[in-house]
């Protein structure tokens, strides 16, 4: 329980924390961005770190001149590709035996079936849908690596998907995030984000669950 308080205070306190992170650690600041991103999308265990949210609010600070947009995508950026690359290769090598199983501690196999739903439907450029979703965004590259996509065309989407999704969110913050009126309700834009960002899923969940109601009844 005070997990999870502390992840929802993390969400609608993100510009206090982030400011707290660049006053304490200066330039450090840049490599624990780095770390929480690439965590992120490189870690199945941790998809409820801040991704979208947190790309918007740096770009707000490097606004400010607090951090320094540039070297913010490339960190980002590079970020995303490195963790999906190593997520994409965990599912490669361990993934077969934790997808099929049925109760795996501190993984959902529900987000591993919800993932390969999409691959079913999108194919490869699940990879880049997936990038703008939260949790399917972590669990698409390690379902790719069970066997979805051949390395060598992962990749191509990977790079493409990271840059993409880094530039939205960074410049968005960058050149709205310090409006007065996003600056006076930063926490309820950072809900919106969030909100705007699960809704594909939570469309696409109900679809399939439908689908599945009217399979049943008929």
């Amino acid at each position: 329980m005070e997990f999870i308080k502390y992840l929802i205070d993390l969400f609608l306190h993100l510009d206090v924390h982030l400011n707290e992170i660049i006053a304490q650690y200066g330039i450090l600041a840049y490599i624990i961005l780095f770390i929480i991103i690439f965590a992120e999308t490189g870690l199945v265990f941790t998809p409820f770190l801040p991704g979208d949210s947190l790309l918007f609010a740096a770009g707000a600070f490097a606004a400010k001149g607090s951090l320094n947009e540039n070297y913010l995508f490339f960190i980002f950026a590079s970020a995303a590709i490195l963790g999906d690359t190593a997520n994409y290769w965990i599912g490669h090598f361990i993934g077969p035996k934790i997808f099929h199983k049925e109760n795996v501690r501190l993984l959902k196999k529900e987000y591993l079936e919800r993932t390969h739903r999409f691959y079913e439907k999108y194919g490869g450029k699940t990879i880049i849908i997936a990038r703008f979703i939260p949790i399917i965004r972590t669990f698409a590259p390690f379902v790719a690596g069970i066997g979805s996509m051949t390395y060598s065309r992962f990749i191509i989407y990977n790079i493409i998907s990271g840059a993409a999704w880094v530039a939205l969110f960074l410049y968005a913050g960058f050149f709205f995030g310090n409006i007065e009126t996003v600056k006076n309700h930063f926490s309820l834009v950072i809900i919106v984000i969030i909100f705007i960002s699960i809704l594909p899923g939570v469309i696409e969940f109900i679809r399939h669950k439908y689908a599945k109601r009217i399979e049943h009844n008929s």
